[in-house]
């Protein structure tokens, strides 16, 4: 299992590039919402939801690294299946934001968090463990404390993804020279 995890960090960079692409989507989806419409942040965050994989993949090609697992990879079927749990989750999202507009965000930074768990498994890394704790936690107080102020909740979701992406590069870089193979 320990090989199979090192293969996902390894080939998806311990993250990066789906952590920093996501984030980049937030902070459009919270700039969309702020200056243009609500509307238009959520249609934002959830094509960009949709969108997130292919351009992660289009990232890893770019950067000349491989762009999935090999062929048969156990973990393969796995990151499959979390990749299709925030479109769907978000779904569930956007028809609460009918009734609730102000819980679209944080609402959003739960289901983006709890989706982050099985990452934890999936790449051996407990970093992604935090970074689900600090959407989920933040998500629920601006729903339960801070409804008026929900729009920070995009701003600062896209921000703590963007930090993330860095920081489980790192981890995944540190991990992979002390094996003595130097990470690219």
């Amino acid at each position: 299992m320990a090989e199979a995890q090192r293969d996902v960090r390894e080939v998806y960079v311990g993250g990066f590039f789906g952590q920093l692409v996501s984030g980049i989507v937030w902070l459009v989806a919270a700039a969309m919402a702020t200056w243009v419409s609500a509307g238009a942040g959520v249609g934002t965050l959830w094509l960009g939801g949709v969108l997130i994989f292919p351009l992660t993949t289009l990232c890893l090609r770019l950067s000349g690294r491989p762009t999935s697992l090999p062929a048969g990879h156990p973990m393969t079927a796995l990151a499959t299946q979390i990749a299709f749990t925030v479109p769907l989750g978000l779904l569930v999202v956007v028809a609460l934001a009918q009734y609730r507009q102000e819980w679209f965000f944080p609402a959003s930074m739960v289901i983006i968090g709890a989706h982050y768990l099985p990452f934890v498994f999936l790449y051996g890394e407990r970093l992604f463990a935090v970074l689900a704790g600090v959407l989920i936690s933040a998500g629920v107080a601006l729903a339960v404390w801070f409804p008026a102020a929900a729009l920070i909740g995009g701003w600062f979701a896209g921000a703590v993804l963007v930090v993330f992406a860095f920081l489980l590069r790192a981890s995944a870089a540190s991990r992979t020279a002390e094996r003595g193979k130097i990470y690219p």
